[in-house]
């Protein structure tokens, strides 16, 4: 199974995605540092935000199978530089976040994580409702996110 780094501006939802993808019913609360648990890794949105901490990301994506970039679809401003995802020397796959809320946009979304340089798959999930999920558990295989 793969090992999952989870990357993406703060509040994209993150550390809900990771606790839906274990099956994890606490509430998710603001990840302070990279956090390793169960095959997942959760990084601190300032990390993607701020450039002094790619370093960071970059070492930490090698422990990871996968980088997943996370775009919040209720918040369609512009917080990482195009190319972004070329950093990563490990497969990048982009997952869209809380398409259950009213009035997103999923084009613009799915645009916005083109722009950094990640390409398909894209997938589109809602922590709160369950949808898509399982279509990403499936491309991880075997149904949760462990190592």
């Amino acid at each position: 199974m793969q090992k999952v780094m989870l990357v993406g501006a703060i509040g994209a939802g993150k550390t809900s995605l990771i606790h839906t993808l274990q099956k994890d019913v606490r509430s998710a609360e603001k990840t302070q540092s990279i956090q390793f648990s169960d095959g997942a890794i959760d990084t601190p949105g300032e990390y993607a935000q701020i450039p002094r901490f790619y370093s960071a990301l970059m070492t930490t994506a090698m422990q990871a199978s996968v980088v997943v970039v996370v775009q919040d679809a209720t918040n369609l401003k512009v917080t990482l530089p195009p190319g972004f995802a070329g950093m990563f020397s490990r497969p990048v796959i982009g997952v869209v976040t809380k398409v259950d809320a009213p009035g997103i946009d999923r084009d613009k979304a799915k645009s916005r994580l083109m722009e950094i340089g990640v390409k398909e798959p894209i997938f589109f999930v809602s922590s709160r409702t369950g949808e898509g999920i399982e279509e990403l558990i499936a491309h991880f295989g075997e149904g949760r996110c462990n190592s």
